[in-house]
C-alpha cells in the first residue's frame, strides 16, 4: 500500500511539475507577445476555436483582443493578424520580415516538407523565380493561353448542353475544367470529363479538403504527433490524395524517358533540364522531391481553389437572378451570341468584371490564408514577436472588412462599381494574398474565371431545381478552405 501511495504521490507530483513548467514557459513566452486567451497544455486553444467554427471564432476574438493577438495551435504560439490595415502591413509593408512559411503539419506531410509552398530562404527564392519564368514561358498571363481556356470552356458548354435541362451537380466537372488548364502547362495533357479515373481523383481531392477544413483536420494541425496515431475521419485525408501524387510521379517518370533538352514541352521538362544542369551541386533545390511536391501543389491549387470559386459563383448567380439577367444583357451587347468571349472583352464589360470580383470576395476560397513565419525578431504594433514565430494573416478578415466594403457579409456587386457603372478597384480585394508570396497563378485564375463564366452565361441561364428561398449557399466547412455545398444546377439554353 505504501508503495502504491508513493507511486501515486510521484505521479501527482510529476503532473503538477509539468503543469507548473508549462505555465511558467507560457508566461515567459507571452510577456511581450500580443494578448490572447489562455491555452490548455497540449491542446492549446482548440476548445475555444471549436465553439463556433474556426473562421467565425478568429473574427470574434479579433473583436475582443484587437487586430493582433496570440492563439496556441497545440503547443505552437501563433500570432493572428486581422483586418485590412494590419494584414497589409504584414504582407506588403513588412513583407520581408514575415516572408517565411509557417508550420502547417498537414501540408508538411502532403509535400514531405518540400516544394515551392513550404520552402524558405534561398531555396524558395530560386524555386519561385524559376516557376514564375517557366509558367510565363508557357503562356500564363499571356494571350497564348487564351485559346486553351476557350477550348476548355467550349467543352464545358458541350457537356452542359448534353444534360438537356436536367439537374446536375457540376462541381467535379468544374474541377476537371480548371485542372485541365494547369495540366496543359505542367504536363502538356488534357483529361476528358468521361475519364472516370481522373474524375474519381478530383472527387477524392475535394473530399480530402473537406476533411482538412473540418474540426478533425484542425485538430490534426494542432497536435499532429498524437492525431496521426488516433482513429477518426482525419486518417482519410492523406490516402485520398495518394492517387493524385502517383499521377504526378508517373508523369515525371514518363517525361524523364522522353525528354529532349533542346525542346522542352512543359514545366516538368524545364525542371528536369535544370536538375541535370545542377546535379553536381549538393545544395541545389532542383531535385526530384521538390519537383514532385511543387507540381503536386500546383495541381491542387489549379484545380481545387479555382473550382471552389466557380461553384460558389454559380450558386450566387442562381440566388440572384437579377444579377444574372444583367450579365446576359452585357454579354449580348459586347460579345453577342456568335463568337467566343476573349480576355480583351473584359475591358468593355465592367459589370461582369465586378461580379467576378465580388464572387471571389464572397466565396473566400482560402479564408484563413497561408501561415507565415518571422525571419527575425520584430517589433510590431507595440509587441515583440520573436524570430521563427508563426503568424497567420487572416484573409477573410480583409475580404469582409467593413472599412473596405459597404456590406461585407452580403453579395453586393456595387463593391466594385462606381456611380457611373464603371469597374473600380478595392484595396480590400486580397483573395490571392499580397506581397512577394502572393499566389503565383493569379493572372491565370483571372483569365479562367472570366472566360468560363462569360462563355457559360453566353449560352445558358442557370437555375436551381429547389425554391430560391431553400437554396443553401453557405459553406459546409470553413477552415483552410471554404467548402461549397453540393447543389444541383439546371443549365437552360438561352433562346
Amino acid at each position: 500500500m505504501t508503495v502504491l501511495n508513493n507511486v501515486t504521490c510521484g505521479l501527482v507530483g510529476l503532473a503538477t511539475f509539468t503543469l507548473v513548467l508549462f505555465y511558467v514557459k507560457y508566461a515567459w513566452r507571452r510577456r511581450k507577445m500580443p494578448p490572447g486567451p489562455s491555452p490548455l497544455p497540449i491542446f492549446g486553444n482548440f476548445l475555444q476555436l471549436q465553439t463556433k467554427g474556426l473562421m467565425p471564432c478568429l473574427l470574434k476574438m479579433a473583436e475582443k483582443y484587437g487586430p493582433v493577438y496570440t492563439l496556441y495551435f497545440g503547443s505552437r504560439p501563433t500570432v493572428i493578424v486581422s483586418g485590412y490595415e494590419a494584414v497589409k502591413e504584414i504582407l506588403v509593408d513588412l513583407g520581408d520580415i514575415f516572408l517565411d512559411r509557417g508550420t502547417i503539419p498537414i501540408f508538411e506531410r502532403f509535400y514531405n516538407k518540400k516544394g515551392l509552398p513550404l520552402s524558405n530562404g534561398e531555396s524558395w527564392k530560386q524555386l519561385r523565380q524559376f516557376s514564375l519564368h517557366t509558367l510565363k514561358d508557357f503562356g500564363m498571363g499571356k494571350k497564348t493561353l487564351e485559346e486553351p481556356i476557350q477550348e476548355e470552356a467550349h467543352h464545358l458548354v458541350d457537356y452542359f448542353r448534353n444534360t438537356k435541362g436536367q439537374p446536375v451537380n457540376p462541381s467535379t466537372i468544374f474541377s476537371c475544367a480548371a485542372s485541365n488548364i494547369i495540366s496543359s502547362i505542367l504536363v502538356g495533357k488534357r483529361y476528358d470529363y468521361a475519364d472516370e479515373k481522373w474524375m474519381k481523383i478530383l472527387q477524392d481531392m475535394r473530399d480530402s479538403f473537406a476533411l482538412i477544413s473540418s474540426p478533425w483536420g484542425q485538430l490534426y494541425d494542432m497536435i499532429p504527433h498524437i492525431m496521426r496515431y488516433l482513429p477518426g475521419p482525419h486518417r482519410r485525408m492523406f490516402p485520398l490524395l495518394l492517387n493524385l501524387k502517383e499521377i504526378v510521379k508517373e508523369s515525371i517518370r514518363s517525361h524523364q524517358e522522353t525528354l529532349d533538352p533542346a525542346c522542352p514541352r512543359d514545366y516538368i521538362d524545364c525542371f528536369l533540364i535544370r536538375m541535370e544542369q545542377e546535379k553536381l551541386d549538393s545544395q541545389t533545390c532542383f531535385d526530384k522531391t521538390n519537383l514532385i511536391s511543387t507540381v503536386f501543389d500546383m495541381f491542387i491549387g489549379g484545380a481545387e481553389t479555382t473550382s471552389v470559386t466557380i461553384n460558389f459563383g454559380v450558386l450566387h448567380l442562381i440566388k440572384y437572378p437579377d444579377v444574372q439577367e444583367k450579365l446576359h444583357e452585357e454579354i449580348d451587347q459586347v460579345i453577342g451570341r456568335s463568337r467566343q468571349p476573349k480576355v480583351e472583352d473584359r475591358n468593355q464589360m465592367p459589370y461582369m468584371n465586378a461580379v467576378i470580383h465580388e464572387i471571389q470576395r464572397i466565396s473566400d476560397a482560402i479564408p484563413s490564408g497561408c501561415i507565415r513565419s518571422t525571419t527575425r525578431d520584430v517589433d510590431f504594433r507595440g509587441y515583440r514577436i520573436p524570430k521563427g514565430t508563426d503568424v497567420l494573416p487572416v484573409l477573410t478578415s480583409v475580404l469582409k472588412d467593413a472599412s473596405q466594403f459597404e456590406t461585407p457579409e452580403a453579395f453586393n456587386v456595387k463593391h466594385f462599381l462606381d456611380e457611373d457603372g464603371k469597374f473600380k478597384k478595392n484595396n480590400g480585394f486580397m483573395p490571392f494574398a499580397a506581397g512577394k508570396r502572393a499566389c503565383i497563378a493569379e493572372s491565370l485564375v483571372r483569365m479562367e474565371l472570366f472566360i468560363f463564366f462569360t462563355t457559360v452565361l453566353q449560352i445558358f441561364t442557370l437555375q436551381s431545381p429547389v425554391d430560391l428561398k431553400e437554396l443553401n449557399i453557405a459553406p459546409t466547412e470553413s477552415g483552410i478552405e471554404n467548402i461549397p455545398p453540393a447543389q444541383e444546377v439546371i443549365f437552360i439554353p438561352r433562346e
